[in-house]
């Protein structure tokens, strides 16, 4: 029993670091419960109450400053902008059409609000939403000063909660950051014995990529959490910790893979997936107990077995190499505590350009397509049903936000519309199942909003599903429940989705490969960047913290792997579409790993001296090789602005000694290779200097 409890809780850990999402889906039904209790002796009518458990909902769900200060200013807001969604909703319930013009004129602001960041997407949220639960609700104008009375109260709850009942707790959500890096480290592990085991294979292969991914992903939230829990000096020295563990685990994957093309005997096999399941075991959850591994006899025979391999290794030799540099850099990250030399400072970084507040760009063109897509949604809607078009117009806001091109706008369209079918069958069985009780019916409704919060940020087909079923729910609460209403449900839906697409498709459409352009091009800048950075570290030129580059390059990468999501996502039945998105992800994941290794091993003065002269060459040739992709990504289809030009093999020392430098040197000539291998998915040919030239 104790066994499986342990497992629950890894895979918690695993799938919710920090438990953010737990303690989000936690606040919203709290919230809730102390609206409504709070409303309760007031003998409200059930609308009015649920107003106010839907404000305590939705302020739990989207506001998320970075800091308690920015919080309370956007609750405040929040309730300025909720109160007038409120009032106007209220007053177009009774002058039609004023509440469909209003409406659909709100699309274009809650999506437009999205480039002003974290507050302008909930203000924009908030305040659609607020306008459409009145609707839904069937409010009158009479009803709107204990309207906006439950609005206060639910907006205070949320606040009661938020800052005293669940206070973030910087310290214990690192604490649980920290547990989920080493339950990832372990899901990674795991993916590597059962590639082993098979032989390489697709489904494993992209296992692998998936644990690599969610174990990147931990590593960011390491980085981010750190500074508000330890200082200036710990943090950036646990950053270059946590990157040498993900550096040590990407070698691992790739020596595994490469393992599995080699003729092994099944003793070989079998001896090396059991030595990644024994090194799997050794691995600590709670990292308060350290160090651990290092004080195991195994930890030592790894590392003595690591160190005897040599040019003539036998088959496995590889695998057992990485698996002593992963248990060395685990040691390491575990022993954070220890003291660093002197910090790195980013004196001369510049700060991020604000987003302009009035443009023309593609979250423009998007706000433009939402409001077009808004105007169908209200016509197609009112053709299913007089009374629930809204609806429709509700599938067109879910589908637009945070969508960033056309191609995005269809997955999450299809999505939400799998989710709500999914959702009809468990709306129909709880709405059966708690007929006639209503305590039953309110703790359903809050498992559903407790579901729906968990899984928003993972699966919009869950998500959907629970809101689905959470209506089937709210229906039978209002006695107006039946199958025919969740079909009409079901049908404006599709109308909203179909509405939404046409619109993303038609008017001034924002094309998938038009953005991931954009997104490629704002990588090449941060990888621009971190090159000239670190030619001036390595040189001694400059003390720089290139860490923080590299995760800039990292982010960077990240966007891409999201606008990039419509072509590899299988619905696109294009399977040349789907490689072409796969090969140019694969890529620009191999320049941000070798970046990776460069930040986590260089050091002030590397490569000072006579070897200066020759890194700048270095450099220079690779952003002059940037500056060639960049002007063949502003100019797609066109002709190609130039060629790019290899290394001509002249290393940049060759009186290199120190195995970190080497390292180093290893990593941007990698990073020079994967730079030339983006270029040619856009036709770029490249030129090799050490070829003898053509007579």
């Amino acid at each position: 029993m104790n066994h499986f409890r342990t497992a629950a809780l890894d895979r918690l850990a695993a799938a919710d670091p920090g438990l953010v999402r737990l303690r989000l889906a936690g606040s919203a039904v709290l919230g809730i419960i102390l609206a409504v209790g709070a409303l309760l002796p007031a003998h409200l009518p059930l609308t009015v109450m649920l107003v106010g458990a839907i404000a305590a909902m939705m302020t739990a769900f989207t506001v998320n400053d970075p800091t308690p200060g920015s919080q309370a200013v956007t609750l405040v807001l929040a309730f300025l902008v909720g109160a007038a969604s409120i009032t106007v909703a209220s007053l177009g319930s009774a002058m039609p059409p004023l509440d469909s013009i209003v409406f659909v004129l709100l699309i274009f602001v809650a999506v437009y609000a999205q480039r002003f960041g974290a507050r302008g997407t909930a203000l924009g949220s908030i305040g659609f939403f607020l306008f459409f639960f009145p609707m839904f609700l069937q409010a009158h104008l009479a009803q709107v000063p204990q309207l906006l009375m439950a609005l206060a109260v639910g907006v205070l709850a949320n606040a009661v909660v938020r800052f005293v009942l669940l206070r973030h707790n910087a310290e214990a959500e690192f604490l649980r950051v920290r547990r989920a890096f080493r339950a990832r480290l372990a899901a990674v592990v795991r993916a590597t014995e059962a590639h082993l085991a098979v032989g390489g294979s697709e489904r494993t292969r992209k296992q692998l990529r998936s644990a690599t991914s969610r174990l990147h992903e931990c590593v960011l939230l390491i980085e981010d959490a750190a500074p508000d829990v330890v200082d200036a000096r710990a943090a950036d020295r646990l950053r270059r910790r946590a990157i040498e563990v993900e550096l040590a685990v990407q070698w691992l994957v790739i020596t595994v893979q490469r393992t599995c093309s080699d003729e092994l005997t099944t003793e070989v096999r079998d001896d090396l997936i059991a030595r990644l399941a024994r090194f799997r075991a050794l691995m600590e959850r709670d990292p308060r107990e350290l160090p651990l591994i290092s004080q195991t006899g195994e930890y030592s025979r790894m590392l003595v077995e690591g160190s005897r391999i040599d040019e003539h290794a036998a088959p496995g030799d590889g695998v057992r190499k990485a698996l002593a540099e992963l248990a060395l850099a685990d040691d390491r990250a575990q022993r954070a505590a220890a003291p660093e030399s002197t910090p790195d400072s980013l004196e001369d970084a510049e700060e991020d350009e604000p987003t302009p507040k009035f443009a023309y760009d593609n979250q423009t063109r998007s706000a433009i397509q939402a409001v077009v897509g808004g105007g169908l949604a209200v016509v197609g809607g009112e053709l299913v049903s007089h009374q629930r078009w809204y609806w429709a117009v509700l599938t067109v806001f879910v589908v637009f936000i945070g969508a960033s091109s056309a191609g995005a706008t269809f997955v999450k369209g299809v999505r939400r519309l799998g989710g709500t079918l999914i959702g009809i069958v468990g709306g129909v069985v709880l709405a059966f199942l708690v007929t006639g009780s209503i305590p039953a019916t309110l703790a359903l409704i809050l498992v559903c909003v407790f579901g729906m919060v968990y899984t928003a940020r993972v699966s919009q087909v869950v998500m959907a599903f629970f809101i689905t079923s959470m209506l089937g729910l709210l229906y039978s609460l209002l006695g107006t429940f039946s199958l025919e209403v969740l079909w009409i449900r079901v049908a404006e839906t599709a109308v909203g989705a179909a509405a939404g697409i046409l619109a993303a498709v038609v008017i001034v459409p924002v094309r998938t490969r038009s953005v991931m352009l954009d997104n490629i091009g704002e990588v090449l800048d941060e990888l621009a960047e971190f090159l000239e950075h670190t030619c001036g570290l390595l040189a001694g030129e400059e003390n720089v913290n290139i860490i923080e580059l590299s995760r800039d390059l990292d982010r960077a990468v990240d966007q891409v792997r999201t606008t990039i999501e419509p072509l590899t996502h299988p619905v696109n039945l294009r399977s040349a579409r789907r490689d072409y998105g796969w090969h140019v992800l694969t890529t620009l994941e191999t320049i941000a790993f070798r970046a990776r290794h460069v930040a986590a091993r260089a050091q002030p003065g590397q490569l000072a001296g006579p070897d200066t002269d020759r890194l700048r060459q270095f450099t220079g040739r690779l952003l002059a090789n940037i500056d060639v992709l960049r002007k063949t990504l502003e100019a797609p289809g066109g002709p190609t602005p130039g060629t790019l030009v290899r290394d001509d093999g002249t290393p940049v020392s060759d009186r290199v000694e120190q195995a970190e430098t080497r390292a180093v040197l290893s990593s941007l000539s990698h990073l020079d290779e994967a730079l030339v291998s983006l270029g040619r998915v856009f036709g770029l040919q490249a030129t090799d200097p050490r070829a003898p030239a053509k007579t």
